[in-house]
């Protein structure tokens, strides 16, 4: 006599099988809690970033793509809204994540060198500014007011151009820094390009800003040009 398979139980509760990428979540985020970030890679520090806005979904993909497209995790964080929104699958709470992350970013490293004299904290200094302007598609010039004590007054983007220019006033930064009672400043500005190197003009328009802000009083105690690759100081370079 044959037997007969059994016949399934109807009445049997059903469960969904758990899409597969849950156990990759929850593994990551055991690595990142156990070994920290420098564990990770860029993409993998990218999709803990993803997970909160894109529940239901494999977020591997897209963390790899966003990373192809603007060079690593730190790119991500600081490309414009409008460049993010050209990938696919790219929405505005994703969108909202990511920069949150990049003002939580610039927050902390002000933080790091809100009240600490900033010719002697040097690499907070440029952990600060790297985070603030280093991975901007435009060149952004910044002006750092400082008081008697090197102590940071003021923190004022005071010109944003295109990708290889940005207009700067001189008699503005003057005026400015006479308003706000300020004895030092620090310049700073980015190369998109990618190439801190100073160029001719970036030497001129130094020079320039010294030559008016000396007679007052007003010590420029660098400017620091930022890029992907690096920083330049023109004190380092002996260009101040």
């Amino acid at each position: 006599m044959t037997r007969r398979p059994p016949l399934p139980d109807l009445l049997a509760p059903v469960t969904a099988e758990e899409p597969h990428y849950h156990g990759h979540r929850d593994r990551l985020r055991a690595r990142f809690a156990e070994s920290g970030a420098d564990a990770l890679a860029d993409y993998e520090l990218l999709e803990l970033v993803l997970f909160r806005a894109i529940p239901r979904r494999d977020v591997k993909p897209l963390a790899k793509a966003l990373i192809r497209r603007f060079g690593s995790f730190a790119e991500v964080i600081g490309a414009e809204p409008s460049r993010l929104a050209e990938i696919d699958g790219i929405g505005p709470g994703v969108i909202a994540d990511l920069k949150l992350m990049e003002a939580a970013g610039r927050r902390l490293a002000r933080g790091a060198i809100a009240e600490r004299p900033l010719v002697t904290s040097w690499s907070a200094l440029i952990e600060y500014l790297r985070a603030t302007m280093a991975f901007s598609a435009r060149e952004e010039f910044r002006l750092l007011f400082l008081d008697k004590r090197n102590h940071l007054i003021r923190d004022e983007v005071h010109g944003r151009g295109t990708v290889d220019h940005t207009p700067v006033y001189v008699r503005e930064i003057a005026r400015r820094a006479l308003e706000l009672s300020a004895t030092a400043v620090i310049l700073a500005h980015n190369h998109p390009s990618g190439d801190p190197t100073p160029s001719g003009a970036d030497i001129r328009m130094t020079r320039e800003i010294v030559a008016v802000l000396d007679p007052l009083g007003i010590v420029v105690h660098d400017h620091v040009i930022l890029g992907r690759e690096g920083h330049a100081s023109f004190r380092g370079l002996k260009l101040l």
